[in-house]
């Protein structure tokens, strides 16, 4: 039988069903703690239309809805499985919350802070780090200054600059990151990929989570419900190695064919200039046997008169 001591839940799997358990709140309180660098205390968890799974996502995909004391929210998204247009849904997602947690009729002044957090398994856009953050900053187009609030708005909106009214994006790009660190977001992001907790870990939450997240803690049919979905996510995984591995052959395929059509082409269009030049030389010479004279002759066909002369 398998040794289940030191090992632990993966962290989508524990937020379908571990970390919405007021109990385990401690686990998620340390990761946002680690990513934005601030403490956060959630108070409840919430439900939206944002985050309601379908079938297919049962498999692929999890996400969680919590807010913190302060009233801002917090969408935290896992995706297993490559999309095109995940930073759309990015998009998607944080306009359906700022909709639906605001009630018709109420001032804009009400909108809530929300961020959102995706944890990708797969290679989203094109960028080397593992860690993005994004937010929305005005800027003038002439003198490139950052357009402030006035310090009423500062005053009523508790908050210091034009991002924080507006949502803010963390892309956590964790597939490939396997090696630990004594930098606590570095150590979340390596549990994250590798499902290990070494013991010298140091970030916060992940005490927490080497407590709750234990696979010694399951049932067995929990357990195999666990499993089933580890399968799911190695397929996944494999899939998209394979078609990552077919896009390459295909497009060198591509490149080939498209070298041979661009070499043609160039062929065609070469012998067609070479056609014109000769014609040009055959004209020239029955002008110049008729007897017209050189600028005529260089008008009709664009040689120069030197060349001209050398017929």
């Amino acid at each position: 039988m398998e040794d289940l001591a030191n090992k632990y839940i993966r962290f989508d799997w524990a937020m379908k069903r571990l970390l919405r358990d007021k109990a385990n709140f401690g686990v998620l309180e340390g990761f946002l703690t680690t990513l934005l660098n601030e403490e956060i205390k959630i108070n409840k968890l919430l439900e939206s239309e944002s985050n309601q799974e379908d079938e297919f996502d049962k498999q692929n995909r999890v996400d969680l809805l919590a807010e913190n004391d302060k009233g801002e929210l917090f969408l935290i998204e896992v995706q297993n499985n490559s999309e095109y247009a995940y930073f759309q849904r990015m998009l998607f997602g944080t306009s359906k919350l700022v909709t639906e947690y605001i009630n018709r009729g109420k001032g804009y002044g009400l909108i809530r802070k929300i961020y959102s957090i995706n944890i990708v398994y797969f290679n989203l856009g094109n960028g080397t780090d593992v860690v993005y953050h994004g937010k929305t900053e005005f800027r003038g187009i002439h003198n490139g200054e950052l357009l402030n609030l006035s310090p009423f708005q500062k005053q009523k909106f508790n908050v210091d600059a034009v991002s924080d009214l507006y949502p803010e994006y963390y892309i956590l790009k964790v597939n490939d990151f396997n090696k630990w660190s004594k930098v606590p977001l570095e150590q979340w992001i390596y549990f994250l990929n590798t499902g290990n907790i070494p013991a010298d870990a140091t970030a916060p939450g992940l005490s927490e989570a080497r407590e709750k997240l234990q696979l010694v803690r399951m049932s067995k049919a929990e357990l195999n419900a666990y499993y089933h979905h580890l399968d799911n996510v190695v397929i996944l995984r494999d899939n998209i190695v394979t078609a990552r591995g077919e896009g390459r052959l295909e497009g060198h395929a591509e490149g080939l064919e498209e070298g041979r059509a661009e070499g043609r082409a160039e062929g065609r269009a070469e012998g067609r200039a070479e056609g014109r030049a000769e014609s040009k030389l055959e004209d020239a010479k029955n002008l110049k046997c008729l007897g017209v004279s050189m600028d005529i002759i260089a008008k009709a066909t664009g040689l120069s008169v030197e060349e001209i002369a050398k017929l």
